[in-house]
């Protein structure tokens, strides 16, 4: 270890290897000078930098990379360009343009969170993070990536790039999801926060992580903090942070049914509020211990099983999910009259809602087919 680089000391608490920094703002600087040559100047959200597209882009890049996002953001900010637009829009305007994104909890709370700085903050978000944390979807991390990028408030932020770089700096041991380690890391993400370019260093110890300081193969010594790293300097990155502890992932399967009336449209039925892909539409779903027919009766409709389509496999963060298809064939007219149940037409993507991405890709292919079902 060089003579600069800091000296590990042992946490009784935590049993953390902990470095205690008396040069942070040397640091802060190291990676300021960094961020001036290397760092990420373009990103959409940075054009301008206001508080509604620093708050939308953060939630967005909760769990999804950088270059999944932009289009999602660019498309968001089109059609809401403010957060009073997106406060005055329906659900499911909001959800249709999330699909695919993911993680759809995230775009419920931030159709809430904007309804909520609309009524009770006169259209202006907060510049206090406990006031921003009280928000749905926000935590206490995108509470000040808010506040500093958007009004450079001195916060401290702990996103999965951040933790991965601190738990190198200090070659913090242990899984960040557990208490005691998020604890030791919140510590020295506020230590190391700067008093000045609060949005820049945010910018830069988000960008250090997702270019440099990567999961796998990082590039140490493109780092302005490879002499100081704890992690770097024993020749061992990749086994910080600590790995979550594994457990087996549940199987599970679900019977979808495409129902197809003479107009070659599709039955959908709205999602309730909560829960996997809440208020998104997707098909009918039923146990796959249930005969298609059957399934459909208890939907009221006289259906005629037709063929099993090809296994959807979907993964969730925590189980997978095989879909089962069984297309059928309805038997007499019916007219739709409940609120959360609609006709598709297939041969419409235009007017397709939001839909779960396993599920739109079913009936895209569904729709490419040689000869789809309705077509005359």
């Amino acid at each position: 270890m060089r003579d600069n680089a800091p000296m590990p000391i042992q946490n009784s608490t935590t049993d953390a290897v902990l470095a205690e920094p008396d040069f942070s703002g040397e640091l802060s600087n190291q990676l300021l000078n960094w961020f001036d040559q290397h760092g990420r100047h373009d990103l959409p959200w940075q054009q301008p930098r206001t508080a509604y597209r620093v708050w939308l882009s953060e939630i967005m890049l909760q769990q999804t990379q950088v270059a999944t996002v932009i289009p999602y953001f660019q498309r968001f900010v089109q059609q809401f360009p403010d957060v009073q637009s997106l406060a005055a829009a329906p659900q499911d305007d909001v959800l249709a343009l999330w699909a695919g994104l993911g993680y759809y909890a995230r775009a419920r709370n931030l159709h809430k969170a904007a309804q909520l700085v609309v009524r009770q903050h006169s259209g202006e978000f907060p510049r206090v993070v406990e006031e921003l944390e009280a928000l749905p979807g926000i935590g206490r991390s995108t509470a000040a990536a808010i506040t500093a990028q958007a009004y450079g408030v001195r916060a401290a932020i702990l996103d999965g790039n951040v933790k991965r770089v601190l738990a190198r700096m200090y070659a913090v041991p242990g899984w960040p999801g557990e208490s005691a380690v998020a604890k030791t890391l919140w510590h020295h993400a506020e230590t190391l926060t700067p008093d000045k370019r609060l949005a820049d260093y945010t910018q830069a110890i988000m960008d250090l992580g997702a270019t440099v300081c990567t999961r796998t193969k990082p590039r140490c010594l493109r780092c302005p903090w490879q002499s100081h790293c704890v992690a770097s300097q024993a020749g061992q990155p990749e086994l910080y942070p600590g790995k979550k502890p594994k457990k087996a992932r549940p199987q599970k399967a679900v019977q979808m049914l495409v129902v197809l009336n003479e107009r070659g449209e599709l039955l959908l039925e709205k999602r309730p509020p909560t829960g996997i892909w809440g208020g998104l539409w997707c098909l009918p779903e039923a146990a796959v211990s249930i005969a298609p027919d059957d399934a459909a009766g208890q939907l009221g409709l006289q259906a005629e099983f037709q063929r099993a389509l090809p296994t959807v496999p979907h993964a969730f963060s925590h189980y997978d999910l095989d879909i089962e298809p069984k297309q059928l064939t309805l038997k007499s007219i019916v007219a739709v009259q409940e609120a959360d149940q609609r006709w598709l037409p297939l041969q419409q993507p235009s007017q397709w809602p939001g839909l779960p991405a396993p599920v739109k890709k079913l009936l895209q292919a569904l729709r490419q087919s040689e000869h789809p079902a309705g077509e005359n």
